[in-house]
C-alpha cells in the first residue's frame, strides 16, 4: 500500500488529490479559473499560470485538513508533465518537485491524455483492448490503447479542436466562454433543421473542424434571422455525426468492442445521447462520471498509483513538455 499525491496544473484547472494504491482515491480538490478567464473569450497563459501560483499551496492546505493524512505519509507525488500551457504544468510539476525533495520521495510522470483516458477507470473496470476518443478543449484525438503504457494513434484533428470549435461557435451566437455548456444549453430549444457539410480531410482517423466552424458563420451572415437554438442544435448534431462515424471505423477496423470517450466534451448531453444508444448494437461504451470529465487530479492520481506499481519514476530534474506524444511518452525513465 503507497500513498500518493497528484497534482494536475496543465491548463486553467489547479487540480490536487490523494490516491492509495490499495484503497483508491481518497480527496480530491479541482480550483476552476473559468470566471477570470471568461471575459477574454478563452485561456490567457500568463493569468492561468499566475493564479496556478496562487492556488497551489492553498488547495494542498485543504487537500490534508481532515484527511487523516499527512505530507509525511506520502510514498510518491505524481504531476502532469505534458502536454499542456508551458507556464501552467510548470507550477505544477515545481510543487511537486518541491514535496518531492523534502520528503525524499519519488515524482511519477503522468500524460494529461494518458489522464483523461483512464479517468473511466476510477468508478468503472475496462478491458483490454479498447478504442479511446478523446475530445477536449485542446484535444480531439482516437488511440487503440493495447494495455497500460502501450498507445497507438490513430488520428487527431489537424486543425481546430473539437472544444475550440465550440468555443468559436458560442461566440458567434452570443454566448460566453466556455461554449461547450452554452451550446449544449442553447440545443435544448432547438431543433437540428440545419445540414452543415462535413469538413473533407486527409487520413482515415483524422478530424477537422475549422471548415465547420466557417460554414456556421456564413450560414449566420447569410440567414440573420434563424433562430439561434436550431443552429446550435445542427452544430452540435454534426460535431456528434463526425466524432461518431470517424470512432465507429476504428472501432470495426480493430475489431475491438469497447469504447472510452473521455475529456471535457464527454460532458456533452447529446454526445453523451448518442454513444450511449450505440450500446444497443453490442458495443461496450464506458464514459467518465461528469465530475470526471473536465481536468482533474483524481485521474492523474490513478495513473500515478499504476506507474508507481511498475517503478517508473521521473528524475528530480524533469521538465514539463507543452507537446510530448503520448505513444512516446515515459519510455526514457526507468
Amino acid at each position: 500500500m503507497a500513498l500518493g499525491l497528484a497534482i494536475e496544473t496543465s491548463c486553467d484547472e489547479t487540480a490536487v488529490a490523494l490516491y492509495d494504491t490499495e484503497k483508491g482515491l481518497i480527496k480530491d480538490l479541482v480550483l476552476s479559473q473559468v470566471k477570470l478567464h471568461s471575459p477574454f473569450g478563452g485561456v490567457v497563459p500568463e493569468l492561468s499560470a499566475r493564479e496556478h501560483v496562487k492556488s497551489i499551496s492553498y488547495l494542498l492546505e485543504e487537500l490534508f485538513k481532515n484527511s487523516g493524512y499527512q505530507f509525511k505519509d506520502l510514498d510518491f507525488v505524481a504531476v502532469t508533465v505534458a502536454p499542456g500551457l508551458l507556464l501552467s504544468l510548470v507550477v505544477g510539476v515545481a510543487s511537486a518537485k518541491a514535496v518531492a525533495h523534502a520528503l525524499k520521495v519519488p515524482i511519477v510522470p503522468v500524460h494529461h491524455l494518458e489522464g483523461h483516458i483512464y479517468s473511466v477507470f476510477l468508478t468503472q473496470k475496462v478491458e483490454y483492448p479498447f478504442i479511446a476518443l478523446i475530445v477536449s478543449g485542446g484535444h480531439t484525438e482516437l488511440y487503440l490503447v493495447q494495455d497500460f503504457g502501450k498507445y497507438h494513434f490513430l488520428g487527431g484533428t489537424l486543425d481546430d479542436s473539437v472544444g475550440e470549435a465550440f468555443d468559436k461557435v458560442a461566440r458567434m451566437l452570443g454566448g460566453s466562454y466556455p461554449g461547450g455548456p452554452f451550446i449544449d444549453k442553447l440545443s435544448q430549444k432547438g431543433k437540428p433543421t440545419i445540414t452543415f457539410p462535413t469538413p473533407k480531410v486527409e487520413g482515415e482517423f483524422n478530424f477537422s473542424f475549422s471548415g465547420l466552424k466557417t460554414a456556421v458563420m456564413n450560414f449566420l451572415r447569410k440567414n440573420p434571422n434563424v433562430p439561434k437554438e436550431d443552429i446550435a442544435a445542427s452544430f452540435q448534431k454534426k460535431v456528434a455525426d463526425i466524432l461518431i462515424e470517424k470512432t465507429l471505423k476504428a472501432v470495426e477496423k480493430f475489431n475491438v468492442p469497447r469504447l472510452v470517450v473521455v475529456g471535457g466534451v464527454a460532458a456533452n448531453s447529446e454526445l453523451r445521447k448518442r454513444f450511449e444508444n450505440l450500446k444497443r448494437k453490442g458495443l461496450k461504451i464506458y464514459l467518465p462520471e461528469l465530475k470526471y470529465t473536465g481536468d482533474n487530479a483524481a485521474m492523474i492520481g490513478y495513473v500515478g498509483a499504476l506507474r508507481y506499481k511498475r517503478r517508473k519514476f521521473a528524475p528530480l530534474d524533469i521538465n514539463a513538455y507543452p507537446n510530448y506524444p503520448l505513444e512516446k511518452f515515459g519510455k526514457e525513465w526507468s
